[in-house]
């Protein structure tokens, strides 16, 4: 008696010359549910992006957020899932994808590390338990190279320890502590600091502060490898699904 397996899924890989796009490759490779049946290259147009979509299920990309742009269009044209691991998306763009989720299925995530999520559900936790309590700090470290900060994976863990004590984020985010900023803190803000150096590839530490004791929930990254197979596994958690705008604690069923 034969038993029918499922299809693997279909994949594009985005920006696959680069460093993020050959760690996905690399990922893939070792995964019997996928199979990568298109490359795409910086500087494509969108005939040619058509083409690479046609025969793939989802497409992966950590780029840009300019090149994002192009993959969501191209994306919703072809009727292909996309996983989105770019960050520094603007407000605009974040639109613009929810409106293309009504069409397609989508995974958007400022990291797709496992491990990182299953801590956004720890501070998540620890916030809604401790609330006003606990004064919070929220420390990020990464390579001399990146280009935003705080980083985005810095931001939702500030915005999911806000949303937890139920406060609106971006009334008590503190991103600068300059010149204009010093003073005694104000009840109940939540603060942030960066470092940028070297080759870190990623450290978050989420401090809760209170009188005579405090909890720092710690996640660092040693490899890029686990965003590649933190997004291989989004997809996967796509196929199938024809519309809908998720994250990875909805991949992870963390909700």
């Amino acid at each position: 008696m034969s038993v029918n397996t499922p299809s693997p899924q279909r994949l594009a890989i985005a920006g696959a010359g680069g460093k993020m796009g050959k760690m996905l490759l690399e990922a893939a490779a070792t995964d019997d549910a996928v199979t990568v049946v298109a490359q795409c290259h910086r500087g494509a147009d969108d005939a040619t992006l058509s083409a690479a979509l046609a025969d793939a299920d989802c497409l992966i990309e950590f780029t840009r957020p300019e090149a994002t742009a192009q993959y969501l269009r191209a994306c919703v044209t072809a009727k292909c899932n996309l996983v989105i691991g770019t960050t520094g998306l603007p407000e605009s763009m974040l639109a613009d994808i929810k409106r293309a989720a009504e069409r397609i299925g989508i995974v958007v995530a400022p990291n797709m590390s496992l491990g990182v999520n299953v801590t956004l559900k720890l501070v998540e936790q620890a916030a809604r338990s401790l609330g006003m309590a606990a004064d919070i700090e929220v420390f990020e470290a990464h390579h001399k190279m990146k280009v935003d900060a705080p980083s985005g994976t810095a931001l939702k863990l500030g915005e999911v320890a806000a949303i937890a004590r139920g406060q609106m984020f971006g009334e008590v985010a503190v991103l600068d502590r300059s010149a204009g900023r010093a003073g005694p803190r104000s009840p109940g803000e939540i603060g942030f600091s960066v470092l940028r150096a070297g080759d870190i590839i990623g450290d978050h530490t989420v401090t809760f502060a209170l009188g005579g004791e405090r909890i720092e929930i710690t996640h660092r990254s040693s490899s890029r490898a686990t965003y590649a197979h933190g997004a291989i596994h989004a997809a996967k958690f796509l196929a199938g699904k024809r519309a809908g705008l998720f994250d990875m604690q909805d991949v992870l069923g963390l909700r």
